[in-house]
């Protein structure tokens, strides 16, 4: 699928660089302030983000599909592939080489470009890296078995990484027509041989009965992750994520952060979405069916209306490589919430084993010594 739009004329090259009209050095967004700041001479300078949430319009999926979205949603950007996860993510022109923020992989920028859907809409980061280093490390601290050299390493490491993660919505209208039965559980008693003797017991039973019916519901912003770089039990264990304060995508916010292109196309996150509305279909199938127990047979969904958006969602990232081996953490960098690889050291749960034998043992010689 090209869901890139009409051909004929050249997108335009997004830098998100904003020089301080004070000194030249780099704006950079400063979540805390909720502004641009210029760690060079200290100079701030105002987001232009007049723009009213209501404008975060959706697109439509079957132009998106025909290469019919207009020219303005659109944009090319300056990508490098990491060798090793496969993450595709933005470098500012002047940089060359650099490691992968989500595996720690060495990567030496190229100048391709990646043509691609613009962003409609973001959540900014709420939180910046001193905090979100303090939620990790509160995190790491809380892990039984962890390796105290990595709980060290992690907390005076490098700085930890903000990437924007691209991120589908969806919209549908759907109307579906079902068959099933409604079971209605009741008792009957019955006599049984227990221990030599006669007991009635109660046993319960299910009278099945035909029904058909109809469900309607409106999806409103399916959430479906649009990378493969981070496993998706980390970016799911994220959320929720509160995408009623979300804004207009300006490319401010992404001033000193970096930010991933998809690598899951429309098309095949919109599958994904699907099997979440209808795994939600059915549920509302089965409320409508009542009764104690349900039996769906058969659901035809007709599915209207379907608007997507592209998102870019704040994490904190930090990947650590610790004895020949990468860790990841990511954190929500709205909420705080992490998620990440467990690590286990050896050496403490042997000495939790070891321990907890030896208590074992002197619980059993006192109970030994009391008989």
């Amino acid at each position: 699928m090209d869901a890139s739009g009409p051909q004929d004329a050249p997108a335009p090259q997004s830098e998100h660089r904003f020089p301080c009209d004070n000194c030249g050095a780099d704006f950079r967004f400063d979540p805390s302030a909720h502004t641009l700041v210029c760690d060079h001479c200290g100079n701030t300078g105002d987001m232009d983000t007049q723009t009213p949430v209501h404008a975060i319009k959706e697109l439509d999926f079957r132009a998106a599909l025909d290469a019919e979205l207009p020219h303005s949603e659109i944009e090319e950007t300056r990508v490098s592939k990491c060798p090793n996860c496969a993450a595709q993510v933005e470098f500012e022109p002047d940089v060359h080489a650099a490691e992968c923020p989500f595996c720690a992989t060495p990567v030496v920028t190229d100048t391709g470009a990646h043509r691609h859907i613009k962003p409609r809409g973001l959540l900014p980061f709420a939180m910046d890296e001193s905090a979100a280093r303090s939620s990790m490390t509160d995190w790491l601290g809380g892990l039984w078995f962890a390796p105290s050299g990595l709980q060290e390493y992690a907390r005076k490491g490098r700085k930890m990484q903000g990437i924007y993660v691209p991120y589908w919505t969806f919209d549908a209208d759907t109307k579906s027509a079902y068959a099933g039965e409604r079971g209605t559980v009741y008792y009957e008693n019955q006599t049984v041989m227990r221990d030599g003797k006669r007991q009635t017991v109660r046993v319960a039973k299910v009278r099945w009965a035909r029904v058909r019916g109809r469900v309607a519901r409106f999806f409103d912003d399916v959430l479906v992750l649009a990378s493969t770089s981070l496993p998706k039990r980390f970016t799911d264990a994220l959320e929720p994520w509160d995408l009623s304060a979300m804004e207009p995508y300006d490319p401010a916010y992404l001033a000193g952060f970096r930010a991933e292109g998809y690598s899951i196309e429309l098309q095949e996150g919109f599958k994904e979405a699907r099997m979440r509305m209808e795994a939600q279909i059915t549920r509302d199938v089965k409320f409508d069916i009542g009764g104690d127990k349900q039996r769906v047979h058969d659901i035809q969904t007709q599915i209207n209306a379907v608007t997507f958006k592209h998102i870019l969602l704040p994490v904190w990232l930090a990947a650590y490589k610790y004895r020949g081996k990468t860790y990841r953490f990511v954190v929500n960098g709205r909420t705080g919430r992490v998620q990440g690889e467990r690590p286990y050291s050896a050496i403490k749960i042997t000495i939790a084993v070891v321990v907890g034998l030896l208590v074992a043992g002197a619980i059993g010689f006192a109970m030994a010594m009391n008989q």
